[in-house]
This record gives C-alpha cells, structure tokens and sequence, in this order.
C-alpha cells in the first residue's frame, strides 16, 4: 500500500512509466513558442545542453516574456548547489563592490569551486531573478556529495527516513539499467562497465536533490534550468514527484538539431528542436573503452 499518499507510481510497481511521444514537438524554437509552453504549468522544468549558447537565450527571452506577462516564480538553478543558499540571500542583500553588478556579486559568492559552467550564460538569469524580486533557489547535489554517493551509496547523503520514503535501497532495475545507459551515452559509450553503477547512482542522488529544492516552490510557480537528462520524464526528476506534483509540471527539452528526434522527444512533455552549438569533439578526449 502506498502509506504515503503521493510516492511516485513506479516505486511502488518497481517499473518505469510508460512514455508517450511529447504532447508537442516543435520545430519553431524561439522566445515566443517558448514561452507559450513554459506558461502551461506553475512548474517548468526547462532542459538545455549546457554550453548552447542559442538555446539560452531563447530561454532567457522566453522567461522575461513569462514574467512581463505576471507570473513570478521562483527561479532554481542547477549550478548552484545547495550549500549556496545563504551565500546567494546574503549577496543579493549586500551592495555590490564599485565596477560589479550585484548579479555579478551573486554568482561569484555562489558559484561552485571546480565547475565548468559558463557563467557568461547565466547571468541573464541570475539578473531578471533580481529585476522581478525572485527567488533564486540553489538546487543541486555538490560534487562532492555526488562523489561520496558514487563510492558509499546513498546513505552518505541521505537520511534514513529520506532512503525510506523514496525507496532508494530498492529502486527499479530498470531505473537503474536506464540511469547506466545515459551515463555511458553521455560518455561516448566509453566508460568502464564497472564504474556506471556507482555514476547512475550520483545522477539519481542528484535527480531527488533537485526535487527536493524544487518542491517547496511548486504553489507559487518555479522554473528549474537543467540538463536535459534530469527533466527526463522516465528516470528524471519527476520519477520522484507525486501524481499531484507532477500534475502542476511541464518537462521540456531542447534537443540539438543532431539528436534522433523520436528518440529523445518522447521523453518529455514538449521538445524543441534547436541549433546545434559549435564545439570540439567531446568524445576526442575519453580514452576508448578497453
């Protein structure tokens, strides 16, 4: 029986969801499509490809189109991880040093020491959440909590009742299968096959993590910026999300124009097909598999 009353349905059958394609694929990627998509749930869980720089701004374009239009959700980040939160109020409270922008000042007090986050990017975010008096929630799972879950499981982050309530000692296999399998993806099919069970489990940590941070919002509205892997609907975030949470939240992804677009759209509310960012080879530098 589920004594809790909201713990997500796949926990409980020890499967995944079933996927549908996405309600919408589109292929008109801009502010103003964006926008109307983000405008259909108080909870957005807006995915992105890291380093596309077309992709965030359309995504800042489409937010400040949100907010000029009345909505003020909070505005969650996955760069900034929890421990931050402090550092973030206290920034935003304190004028800013002569020559720096008090945006300026919020990102460097909470940006994480080893990151490679382009800040360049986030700032617009970081500044409309200051214009509009936002909330701006630091939402991920550190680096180095990721890395003691990789080696220690999830008892060296999480609490006892927490591993309870989420079932995270018992997880489905095929969450697990599934987590692996986007792990190696996301590393060029090249990573040791022993070191993907202890990865899937840090990228899970981090999935319940940013859920958590998120939930305390969903009444007034909030937009998390994520990777496209967490606001997956089948081993994303929303595998931690109650019914009743999950029926206040849009999934959208934004898929490089190079993505099988079957594949990948129906893993989500909405898909977007975007440009592709120019870049070097990312697999050029994993060694090969032996």
């Amino acid at each position: 029986m589920n004594t809790a009353g909201w713990l997500p349905a796949a926990l409980l059958a020890g499967a995944l969801p079933a996927l549908a394609m996405a309600s919408v694929l589109r292929e008109d990627f801009g502010e103003q499509a964006l926008a109307q998509e983000m405008a259909r749930r108080p909870v957005v869980l807006l995915g992105e490809v890291h380093d596309n720089a077309a992709q965030h701004a359309a995504r800042a374009a489409a937010l400040r189109r949100l907010l000029a239009a009345g909505a003020r959700p909070a505005i969650a980040f996955e760069q900034f991880d929890r421990e931050k939160q402090a550092d973030i109020d206290r920034a935003r409270r304190e004028p800013p040093p002569a020559g720096r922008t008090l945006a300026e000042q919020v990102i460097e007090q909470a940006r994480p020491a080893r990151s490679g986050w382009d800040w360049n990017l986030y700032r617009p975010f970081v500044e409309l959440a200051l214009e509009y008096d936002l909330p701006i929630v630091a939402a991920n799972l550190s680096r180095a909590d990721a890395m003691r879950v990789a080696s220690q499981g999830f008892a060296a982050v999480f609490d006892e009742a927490t591993r309870v309530h989420f079932a995270l000692d018992a997880l489905p296999p095929a969450l697990l299968a599934a987590h692996e399998r986007a792990v190696d993806d996301g590393h060029c099919n090249r990573m040791p096959a022993e070191a993907l069970p202890t990865m899937a489990r840090a990228q899970i940590a981090r999935d319940l993590v940013l859920a958590q941070a998120i939930r305390p919002h969903f009444e007034r509205g909030v937009v998390l910026l994520t990777g496209n892997g967490h606001a997956r609907n089948d081993i994303g975030i929303p595998f931690f999300l109650s019914e009743a949470e999950r029926a206040r939240v849009v999934t959208i992804g934004l898929l490089e124009r190079a993505a099988p677009p079957t594949e990948w759209a129906q893993r989500f509310d909405v898909a977007f097909s975007t440009p592709v960012q120019a870049r070097e080879d990312p697999c050029a530098t994993i060694p090969l598999r032996r």
